[in-house]
This record gives C-alpha cells, structure tokens and sequence, in this order.
C-alpha cells in the first residue's frame, strides 16, 4: 500500500502515519524528519530547509522532490509506504506520479485528515521540543514527568520557532494556500478518503483502518 497523509500542519496526520506504519510493517517516511536530521547534522541542505523551515515557508520542490523519489526506491519500500509531509503542492504532486508511473507503480490513498485551523493554534501552542536528544511531548496529549525536562535525555524543552502561535498561522495560510489544491487533485484521481481529525486519536485511526482494511 503506497498512502500519503493530507492535513494541516499540527492536524495529527504525523501520528496516523506511524500507526499506519507500525499495523502494516511498512515505512513511515517523513519529510519533516529527513529536514530535521540534515539541519542537526549541520549538511548544506539541512541549512538551506532551516531558513524556509523558522519562517513557516515551505521547502522549495528541488530540495524535496529528488530526496522522496530516492527513498521510496530503496529494499524496505517494496510492501509500500507511508508519505508523511509530501507532496505538499501540486507540482510535487505530479512529480512523485511521473517518477512513481515510471516505474509501473501509483498511489493507492490519500487520507486527509480533516481539522480546523482554530484547533491547530491551539495544539501546536502545547508542542515542545528537547534541546537535547529532539524528542518531543504535548503539554496536554503526552506531557513529560516533569516539567520543561525531559523523560529521555534530562534536556531542556522548549516550544519551537515553527510552533508559535504567528509562524502556525502563517503555516496555515501557506497550507490553504498552496496544499489544499492537493484535496481537489487526489479527488479527482479517485484515491482521497477524508477523517475526522478532532476525535480521540484513536477513533481517527480505527476510521482509517476501516478504510485500508485489517
């Protein structure tokens, strides 16, 4: 099963994509990860995505389109895949399925899940952030032991540049902007299937289970 997940940034389609990985045994593949690793390890393209990344904009399609292309080529991807963070416009989209028809192979689902901006502001606002090791926690969905530290590595957490309230909301507007088209393009391919992101994290996933099938 090759699925890409859809959704706002903060909608919660990062973690429907590692369930979906971890139930099927195929790989979760995230853009955002692939960023953050190059920007930690100080490569000139994790420069490049940090200065788009702390402004709330989008990495440009040659940065990206190449990076997804040869990784879904590799031993682990021959079940299917997860693609979580890309495409996000529609030229990526097209690139992905000229480089995928290439090789005989097409997406099989795009899942968006669906929540509104409001909800969003409020969800990232509570995301933090080790300084340390980069492990991650909600103030409200997956709190650490204790405050500001943590559970992992004794770091300090700290609420991301691209987590505050004014780079959210001009990652939203980015989104609606220039990833909702995806909507419409994955529709009319006849592969979209849109959830309900506001419930429970767990009746989101037992929805899109119903929807791949056990």
């Amino acid at each position: 099963m090759k699925i890409i997940m859809l959704g706002a940034p903060g909608a919660g389609k990062g973690t429907q994509a590692k369930k979906i990985a971890a139930k099927y045994g195929i790989p979760h593949i995230s853009t955002g990860d692939i960023f953050r690793a190059n920007i930690k390890n100080g490569t000139e393209l994790g420069k490049k995505a940090k200065t788009y990344m702390d402004q709330g904009l989008l990495v440009p399609d040659e940065l990206v389109v190449d990076l997804v292309v040869d990784r879904v080529s590799q031993d682990d991807c021959t079940k299917g895949y997860v693609l979580d963070g890309f495409p996000r416009t529609i030229p990526q989209a097209e690139a992905l399925d000229k480089a995928l028809e290439a090789k005989g192979q097409k997406m099989d689902y795009a899942i968006d899940v669906d929540v509104p901006d409001e909800n969003i502001v409020k969800r990232m606002g509570g995301r933090r952030a080790c300084v340390g090791c980069g492990a991650t926690y909600h103030l409200v969905y997956a709190a650490p032991k204790k405050d500001g530290i943590c559970d992992v590595c004794g770091g300090e957490l700290i609420l991301r540049d691209d987590d505050k309230p004014e780079t959210v909301e001009k990652r939203l507007h980015v989104y609606h902007d220039q990833t909702q088209p995806l909507i419409d393009y994955y529709t009319k391919a006849g592969i979209l299937k849109s959830v309900d992101g506001t419930v429970d994290m767990e009746d989101v996933f037992g929805t899109i289970v119903s929807i791949l099938g056990e």
